[in-house]
Parts: C-alpha cells; structure tokens; sequence
C-alpha cells in the first residue's frame, strides 16, 4: 500500500458523522441548488447549479475554514490562527476569524492584487493581520509555516484536513436534501481536492449510485495524474487562469478519498471555462470567477463525450465568484471559441484588383467578429478574419470555401499564439501605402452592414487596410487605408456622403504616422 495512504486521518465512516454535525451554519447559508434553463435546453440534459457562489464571501471556502476553526480548543483560538491565500480560503478564515474572535495572520503574496486585500480586511476587521511576503503562493506558505512555529499558532490548511474536508462535505449534505429526483452524476471542481473530497465522502455512503465527477483544467491536472499513478503527483508548474484550482500537488488525505470515491476525472481548458462563464451568466447575470465556473465547464465536455445523454439531471458546483473586473474582457474575447460559435482563419489572397472584394463575397451574410488586414506586399495579402458560427462543422466548411476559391486558409480558432497575440498585432508600417488616406467609420451593427459598406465602394479603390472588430456594442467601429487615384477625389467625397455613416479622416493623427503610415 501506498504510503500516501497510510495517514492518522479518520477512516470513510467517520466522515459521514464528522459532516452531518459540521458546524458551517453558524456563518455559512444553505445556498440554492437552481435549474439553469438556457443551459439545460441547449444541452439537451436538466442542470442544476449549486451556488456557492452566493455565500457571503462568494466561495465556498468559507464552510470549511469556519469548520475547522470553530472547533478548535478555547485555548488555540486565543493563541490564534495562521494561513497562507491569496484568494477565497483567506476570505473565509478572515470571516471566520471575525465571528469566533479569534485572532488570524493571513500571509498573502506581495503579488496579490489590492482589491483581494482589502477584501480580506473587511471580512475579518480588527481580528485579522495581514502578513505580504514572497513573490508566491508557495513563498508566502513557507513564511506563514515559519510564523506558525515562532508564535504558537494553529494553521489553517486550505484543503489537507479533515474538519476543512467534511465542512466542505456539507455541500453534498444540502445537494442531496434539495433535489429528491434522481441524479445521475454531480460535477465538483478540483484543485487541492478539499471540495470533492468532502462531497464524495458524502455522497457516496447515502447515494452511492450517483456519480461524483471532478473536473480540472488541462494544465492543472494533479488530481487526474495522481489517480492514475495511484500516488500523489508534483506538477513542475500549473495554468493560471483559473487560479482558484491551481494547485500542484493534491492532499494526502484528499487523495485518498477522491482515489477510493471519485468515479472519474474530466479535463477541460480556457476557451471552455471562458464559455462556461457565459453560459452561467446568460442564466443567472452572475459573473463567476474562472474556477468558480469549472464544473460547469466539465457538465459540457462531459457531455460532448457522451453525446447519447438525454434528460439526465446533472448538478455543477458554482463554487466562486471572485472575479478580478478586468479579466472580463479576455472572458469575453474566449467565451465565443470556446463555445464554438467563433472561428478564427488566416487567409492568404492576391494582390490583385476585385480578389478583397471576391473574399468577402464568399464571406457574404455571415456575422464577422473581426477583421484584419494590412498590405504587405505587391503579390499577396493577409487577412485575419473572424466569423461567427454554429458548430465546429460550419468552421471547416468555410474552410473549405475559401480553399476552393484558391484563398489558402489556416484555422486559428485553438491557436493560442492567435487568439491571445496575433489578432492584436496585424499591421504596421508597409512601402506600399503611399498616398493613403485613412478614415474611420462608425455603423450600425447587423448581418451584412459590414459587406453593403464595401461593396458601396468603387472596385479599382485599393483598399490598403482595414481593421474591424466586434465589441458587443450596437454600433460597429471600422478603420479603412484606401488609395484612390487622384482624378477620383470628387467621387470619394461623393462615397463619403452618400454611406450615411459617420466617419473621421485619421490621416494626420500623429499614432498613425508613427505606427502605420508608409
């Protein structure tokens, strides 16, 4: 037997006790388990969603901080406690802290950001002390070890303990009393594996015949590694986005009950959680943080393995929503790949009077995302063109179009390089803008705008750029090089006029002359 599993953490029967008579009610709610309605009628399947989210530190990491803290002896909670976070679990021990009066350090990364600060403040007031040191997670655990040692305290750890473990299991506990129909697997996310552990100790002892499912990114993956190792496995590195799961290495006693009781493993990645976040807001108007959005993200892969599921009841844990504000933006440039419904291409056309135009003729109605382009040179141009679709069988079709009609194509639409650099990237200076006139135009945005405006323009007007991007809004923005031969200036103005749409001649802006001009 693996010594991993040979711990002094109690065994399986002791968990069910240890859940049932968690003290997480002292400071925690029973959080709705509620359909997702859009979701469920796109899936086909009825999903519910168990919103942790809404406690009132909007994570789920309060429950077992507060579990394990409340029981804990007079004299400890005088002495005090200590943790390392740089997010949810330091929120929960501030809170926790503040309830039982009991004294906390929270050690955070000088890296943490000042908005998850204050937060910690707030919840925990004059209680808690707010330890910065080291440049990461790992650095500020070691310094809170060392504090530990030097002034007595107890620590808290996020996820490796028992009383942390069977605090979170309360979660199945309320899963199970909400929804007395019959559910066919609930989908927990996994980082240390506290959550799951917790649930699963559960779950499995008063339903086993429901499925627990944990869910990780594909670059955070410890859990899954570990499970079929049989032994805990150390990552060399973890993802980042969803930070709230990246962890790289599991707990011993985590381990051992997801090992015995978790029924299976699903991975997903950035563009699904991104897409996942969307779809729990199209549901709720909440907006979850990325490892608050997971196991949703895991019902869908789930569900794209097993395309047969029909009218199954599935539950996700919406286990956070710390959400930094100004990654809502990258949520939203990902949510549409993810969810398949935006495809990416790279085209390649010649540089030859009407083949710009031939191009977005063979684009025609369709809704465009994006649209890049910059003349580079006299034989052939690049296009950066994004567009909308249905499934990922509409994006190799018009792959296929375009291919066809002689314009080399190249899928971008899971090219990281693409989507996080290039997009934002495409143009610079060219030899061969010579007397360009730049102008930008602003229109109202709905299917085939886009198209009517160039084709409003006379074909022998070389168009030597043109930058569009969708950004949500209802009026489309479009920045557009022409090079109009001289005797035409009158007609241009004509052109101009006759649109209807406004626009601004950019041809002076001094940023142009630095970064684009010929």
């Amino acid at each position: 037997m693996s010594s991993d599993l040979l711990v002094s953490f109690p065994f399986m029967t002791d968990y069910l006790k240890k859940i049932l008579t968690s003290r997480v009610y002292d400071v925690a709610t029973e959080t709705p388990l509620e359909l997702a309605p859009i979701l469920s009628e796109k899936t086909r399947n009825r999903i519910l969603l168990k919103r942790e989210d809404m406690q009132s530190v909007f994570s789920f990491k309060l429950r077992g901080a507060y579990n394990k803290m409340a029981r804990l002896s007079h004299k400890q909670q005088q002495k005090g406690v200590i943790c390392a976070s740089a997010g949810n679990h330091a929120q929960g021990v501030a809170l926790a802290a503040r309830h039982l009066r009991c004294r906390a350090m929270i050690v955070m990364p000088t890296t943490t950001p000042p908005v998850k600060v204050n937060a910690v403040s707030a919840h925990g007031g004059e209680q808690v002390e707010i330890v910065l040191a080291g440049d990461s997670f790992s650095d500020a655990c070691e310094h809170a070890l060392t504090l530990e040692k030097e002034y007595g305290l107890t620590f808290i750890h996020p996820f490796d303990d028992p009383d942390v473990i069977a605090g979170q299991g309360t979660i199945g506990m309320e899963i199970l009393r909400q929804c007395t129909d019959p559910i066919h697997a609930i989908f927990v996310p996994v980082g240390g594996g506290g959550i799951i552990a917790g649930i699963a100790a559960y779950i499995k002892q008063v339903r086993p015949q429901i499925r627990v499912i944990g869910v990780e990114t594909n670059d955070s993956d410890a859990m899954s590694r570990s499970i079929r190792a049989g032994r805990r496995v150390a990552l060399s590195d973890v993802g980042l986005f969803a930070d709230g799961i990246a962890v790289k290495r599991v707990g011993r006693e985590t381990f051992r009950l997801a090992r015995r009781y978790v029924d299976e493993m699903v991975l997903t990645e950035t563009d699904g959680i991104c897409a996942a976040i969307k779809d729990v807001f199209l549901d709720t108007r909440c907006v979850l943080e990325p490892a608050g959005a997971l196991a949703v993200a895991g019902v869908k892969a789930y569900l794209q393995q097993h395309k047969s599921f029909r009218n199954k009841t599935l539950v996700a844990i919406t286990s956070g929503a710390n959400i930094n504000f100004d990654r809502l933006r990258f949520v939203a440039e990902h949510a549409d790949v993810g969810e398949d419904i935006e495809a990416l291409f790279a085209v390649t056309i010649p540089e030859t009077p009407g083949s710009f135009r031939r191009f977005c003729e063979l684009v025609g109605p369709r809704h465009i995302t994006e649209f890049n382009y910059r003349i580079s040179d006299d034989r052939h141009a690049h296009v950066f063109v994004g567009l909308s679709i249905t499934s990922r069988d509409e994006a190799n079709q018009i792959a296929s179009t375009f291919e066809r009609n002689h314009f080399p194509t190249t899928d971008l639409s899971h090219d990281e390089l693409s989507k996080l650099h290039i997009r934002h990237m495409v143009g610079g200076k060219s030899g061969l803008a010579r007397g360009e006139r730049l102008y930008r135009f602003t229109f109202p945005e709905r299917p085939g705008a886009l198209m009517r405006f160039l084709s409003s323009m006379r074909p022998n007007w070389n168009i030597s750029l043109f930058h569009y991007r969708n950004h949500g809004a209802d009026y489309g923005r479009v920045l557009v090089g022409l090079q109009i031969p001289p005797d035409e200036t009158a007609a241009f103005r004509d052109f101009l006029s006759s649109t209807g749409y406004p626009c601004q001649n950019e041809s002076h802006n001094p940023v142009y002359k630095l970064f684009l001009g010929s």
